[in-house]
């Protein structure tokens, strides 16, 4: 049976995964999500987690490694990702090609987790009421990898117009809630299509 190891850089992420990938991978596949301690703690412990991986696992096992851009370059945070998985001797997604198999896939939510619950308008409504069902339609949030400002505090202030969280938005409640409600196959984040996919090709 397919196993999947996902290293992400947070709990929130981990709370959205434990939703998520269940719906894409499906039954046949089982996984386990490491969140670490925030995006620097990620990337400094990747090489020797990978190294570590690379002693160890099956031919049943992959890796997906997520991380935010941050309004970091996306290209260069990539980049760095794929050197990590090609230093410790494994073949990823982007470097395999067409019809090749592949242990570790890195996805880039752009520019944070945040933007994919934005990407599930109705995910949002469902588990928030007050958030308007029209607030896709709007222009600042038509293109959820786009929201200007951040989209972690987009969120928040949406959520607290709609009378949620005066105080502030916690995050991993807020993954896990709105996670809960997200159909993988109608989300309008680009960077949660190829993640979606990128997975879809795992289980192979």
């Amino acid at each position: 049976m397919r196993h999947v190891e996902a290293l992400v850089e947070e709990p929130s992420a981990e709370a959205a995964l434990l939703n998520l990938l269940p719906r894409i991978l499906g039954e046949e596949v089982t996984f386990a999500v490491h969140p670490f301690q925030g995006k620097p703690d990620l990337l400094k412990k990747l090489p020797q987690r990978l190294a570590a991986y690379r002693r160890w696992i099956t031919g049943d096992y992959r890796i997906l490694v997520l991380i935010d851009e941050d309004r970091e370059d996306c290209h260069r945070l990539k980049a760095r990702l794929e050197e990590c998985a090609r230093n410790a001797g494994f073949v990823t997604k982007s470097e395999a090609g067409r019809g090749r198999q592949f242990r570790v896939l890195n996805r880039i939510a752009v520019e944070e987790l945040e933007a994919w619950f934005f990407g599930d308008v109705e995910a949002l409504v469902t588990a928030y009421p007050g958030v308007p069902q029209t607030l896709g339609h709007k222009a600042v949030y038509r293109d959820p990898d786009s929201i200007k400002g951040g989209t972690w505090e987009a969120l928040e202030q949406v959520l607290q117009r709609a009378g949620h969280y005066s105080s502030g938005m916690p995050k991993i409640e807020t993954a896990r809630k709105v996670s809960e409600h997200m159909d993988p196959y109608r989300n309008r984040s680009r960077s949660f299509k190829i993640f979606r996919d990128g997975l879809l090709k795992l289980r192979y």
